[in-house]
């Protein structure tokens, strides 16, 4: 189900399949079906037509120098078998072309709809409300319809394991639908507990390629984005997670949708930064620029910017810059267009981010509990003299 290049299938990904990954959709068989057929047409009349050319080609050859010979005859009935024939396989290639495409525009009625943007680098999928989240998760034999739009340049979406593929763009809506056919496999709670300790120790995020699995337990199916949309086309993928039941999947909705109780602001501020698409355009390493400034270090520094004014990256300014991007840009950056998220993203969300940059920041979280420990100093000072005036 996940990906893993390997050296004996040159031409599918997967070890499933020569040429495709994992079927795992009512449209991958017919799919399959219509590719192969073609593929044993073209071989079968290949072969003998090779085998004829390099046949004639020595039967007839001349000496060199001598005159060649005309051939004006013809056989009539030949003529039509080998030139009607093949119409036929050619008018069936086209039935079935025609009607697995005419099944893929068709939607049907009541389909789970999502919401997809595609931004430079990433994708995002909207279940409503203001959970959105960077992986898309749907249901078993259920048919889920996509609704997707662009905010800049001309993506693709493609799922392999589904053979789907829909071209997103800027200022449209496209249309897309499925019926996932197989479910994704999950670890158990011991597993993935055991897992993700191991990436806490070693303070590292959840690796999706290593692992096979989501940070939820999932195994998954690949999404690409195929339309050449920038340096980092090639970063713009994400997994397909398909759930058993309806109720599993909104349980996981609703779980993104907000912070649960007991999770620190940091932890879902991390979270949030790797499921939104922060990572994408944001480095966590000091100096490493992407397409947008580095967060490393950078919480309660003074930032330039290009209209040669500076300000202090604090809550005030991150959150401004979440919804209103294009407000206060950083020098060296004018030409990045990032996507506004207002409404997208909760007060408390906003409030998580900021605490997770923040915590980039040793100094700046050492001196906030500075300023708290003197706050805490004056408070008990004030709290004494009242009580000693009190007294007198």
């Amino acid at each position: 189900m996940t990906t893993m290049f390997s050296v004996p299938n040159l031409l599918a990904d997967e070890a499933s399949g020569l040429f495709f990954p994992e079927s795992a959709s009512t449209f991958s068989q017919q799919s399959d079906t219509v590719f192969y057929a073609i593929t044993i047409v073209c071989v079968l009349f290949f072969i003998p037509i090779t085998i004829a050319l390099f046949g004639f080609a020595s039967k007839y050859k001349k000496a060199k120098g001598e005159q060649a010979e005309s051939q004006v005859d013809h056989n009539t009935k030949l003529e039509l078998i080998w030139s009607v024939g093949p119409s036929f396989l050619l008018i069936a290639m086209f039935y079935f072309g025609a009607r697995g495409f005419m099944e893929q525009r068709t939607i049907p009625e009541g389909a789970y709809e999502i919401g997809v943007k595609a931004t430079r680098w990433n994708w995002s999928f909207n279940y409503g409300g203001t959970t959105q989240n960077s992986e898309l998760h749907v249901v078993k034999d259920e048919p889920t319809k996509l609704v997707m739009t662009a905010d800049t340049v001309i993506h693709s979406l493609f799922i392999p394991a589904f053979r789907v593929k829909k071209d997103v763009v800027p200022g449209r809506f496209n249309y897309m639908w499925f019926r996932a056919t197989k479910a994704s496999e999950k670890l158990s709670d011991e597993e993935l507990a055991a897992r993700k300790q191991v990436y806490k120790d070693a303070s590292e995020s959840w690796s999706y390629e290593k692992e096979g699995y989501t940070e939820d337990g999932y195994a998954f199916y690949d999404l690409y984005c195929t339309e050449y949309c920038g340096k980092d086309h090639s970063m713009m993928q994400t997994v397909v997670v398909v759930h058993e039941t309806r109720e599993e999947l909104e349980a996981w909705v609703e779980e993104k949708g907000k912070r649960q109780p007991g999770v620190d602001p940091v932890t879902y501020g991390r979270k949030l930064y790797e499921s939104r698409g922060c990572k994408s355009c944001h480095s966590l390493e000091p100096g490493v620029k992407l397409a947008g400034p580095s967060y490393a270090g950078s919480f309660g520094t003074s930032r330039e910017l290009t209209d040669g004014s500076s300000v202090t990256m604090d809550y005030g300014y991150i959150k401004e810059s979440i919804e209103d991007p294009k407000a206060k840009i950083v020098k060296g950056y004018a030409g990045v267009n990032m996507p506004s998220y207002k409404g997208m993203l909760s007060t408390d969300d906003i409030y998580c981010l900021a605490q997770f940059i923040k915590s980039l920041n040793p100094n700046a979280a050492k001196q906030e509990a500075e300023e708290a420990d003197s706050g805490a100093a004056v408070a008990e000072t004030g709290t004494e003299a009242d009580v000693t005036s009190a007294s007198e």
